[in-house]
């Protein structure tokens, strides 16, 4: 299904080079004021065409709200939003009704799908379909952030290239991490951006891709925010990430290391700050048996390189049942990463509202 959320549900339709992608977001309170100005703000940051690594599709992502919004604020029905396609170039996939791209969907949709699956842009499996999620993070991003709530994001890691983590920071630098959704190369240390660009450039001419990992942060949040087991915090968030595509894994806190250490260097451990409970450390990512502690919520994603890339590749043709050699056209990202921090962050803020509504 096509369906997620308790409190809030939000549901997805289109396709990639279909007529129009949008999103249904039911539950929002009546009354609720949409600020346009900041979730076209939201939007513009997941936008390709901004650097010369990103796709040179440039679609104008402007959206038309059908239903549920009057006057400035949201009626209680069902918000309905739409973007239409206006910047398909759909002859570039003309070739691949019948030749599997490696790290693509087609395979297993066209198994499960019987074949009507739509592969021009990857379909309804197209990285596009985030942006509708983002319309609806932004909503969920400003309801937070009156209630103090703030959420941001950064690129953790391009291949040898490695950031900071929010888990350095021993104090709330919010002021900072503000300054990280005016980059387009969002790195907490500064002089990373110029390296970057110069490995992307090279990426690019090499006909190649490269993936990366992000971490976002939450902070001021409220303590005991979900549940043991089945909706536990990590787990809801983790549904909602594995929904984006190309995400292959994620962590919370410190992660995977914590195979590396002893129990004694692994727990937080509480002291008292003008009589407010905190821990020393935030190795767990502020989150203890599902529930959040008060702490910064910090967690990783890792997203794979981009599928689509110009270089010639080994595959299999369906029709003829042979071995055959994929030549890829089209218009492709050579590092997506970039574009996904917005989504992560959208990701993030509608897993928190589900939970505090």
């Amino acid at each position: 299904m096509n369906t997620w959320g308790n409190k809030i549900r939000l549901s997805i339709f289109g396709e990639s080079h279909g007529e129009a992608i949008g999103i249904v977001i039911d539950g929002l309170e009546a009354g609720t004021k949409l600020n346009l100005e900041n979730i076209n703000k939201f939007i513009e940051r997941r936008k390709a065409g901004k650097s010369s690594f990103t796709t040179s599709r440039k679609e104008k992502d402007e959206y038309k709200i059908l239903s549920g919004y009057k006057d400035g604020y949201t009626t209680g029905a069902p918000l309905c939003v739409i973007f239409e396609n206006t910047n398909t170039i759909s002859k570039d996939y003309e070739n691949l009704k019948d030749l599997l791209r490696p790290n693509h969907a087609d395979y297993p949709a066209g198994i499960k799908f019987k074949g009507f699956n739509d592969v021009r842009g990857g379909g309804h499996f197209s990285g596009r379909m985030t942006l509708p999620l983002t319309f609806a993070g932004a909503i969920a991003i400003d309801i937070l952030g009156e209630k103090g709530i703030k959420i941001f994001s950064h690129i953790k890691r391009i291949l040898d290239i490695k950031d900071k983590s929010f888990l350095d920071f021993k104090e709330k630098d919010l002021e900072k991490f503000e300054n990280l959704k005016e980059s387009s190369l969002p790195f907490i240390e500064n002089d990373l951006e110029d390296k970057t660009k110069e490995l992307l450039e090279k990426i690019k001419l090499s006909g190649n891709s490269v993936g990366g990992e992000i971490e976002c942060s939450c902070f001021n949040l409220p303590i005991g925010l979900g549940n043991p087991f089945f909706d536990s915090l990590e787990s809801k968030i983790s549904h909602l990430a594995f929904s984006v595509p190309a995400i292959k894994g994620i962590s919370f806190g410190i992660g995977f290391d914590f195979a590396n250490i002893l129990g004694s260097e692994a727990n937080d451990l509480y002291y008292l700050d003008n009589n407010e409970i905190k821990t020393r450390t935030n190795n767990n990512g502020g989150i203890l048996g599902g529930l959040s502690t008060g702490m910064p919520l910090v967690f990783s994603v890792v997203v794979k390189p981009t599928s689509s890339i110009s270089l010639e590749q080994k595959t299999v043709n369906i029709k003829e049942m042979k071995e055959d050699i994929l030549k890829i056209n089209g218009r492709h990202d050579t590092c997506i990463v970039p574009r996904v921090l917005p989504v992560i962050e959208a990701i993030m803020a509608l897993a928190i509202l589900d939970e505090i509504l």
